[in-house]
């Protein structure tokens, strides 16, 4: 088997889109982003797909919308715990 390239986890698209959308890479540095982003990965399932178009195309928009709630629940809880280490636990 020959892994391919284009796997990836659907959960890291609507991510980014959210932290674009809440402009919060204007507000951490990369190394805090990078650190942000495995947070809030991490408490999500993974959903592997090899093509965004297909889990467009395939996906029922109910679940789409539950998929944005959980990565804006967990993208909450990051910039929660990046708040807490700023007021002195660093």
């Amino acid at each position: 088997m020959r892994l391919h390239d284009d796997i990836h986890n659907y959960y890291e698209k609507i991510m980014i889109e959210e932290i674009i959308k809440r402009q919060l890479e204007k507000h951490y540095n990369e190394d805090v982003m990078a650190d942000f982003c495995c947070t809030v990965l991490n408490q999500l399932p993974a959903r592997y797909i090899r093509y965004d178009v297909d889990m467009e195309f395939y996906l029922p928009q109910v679940e789409r919308i539950h998929m944005e709630e959980r990565v804006n629940i967990a993208i909450d809880v990051a910039i929660s715990q990046i708040a807490k280490k700023k007021g002195g636990h660093e």
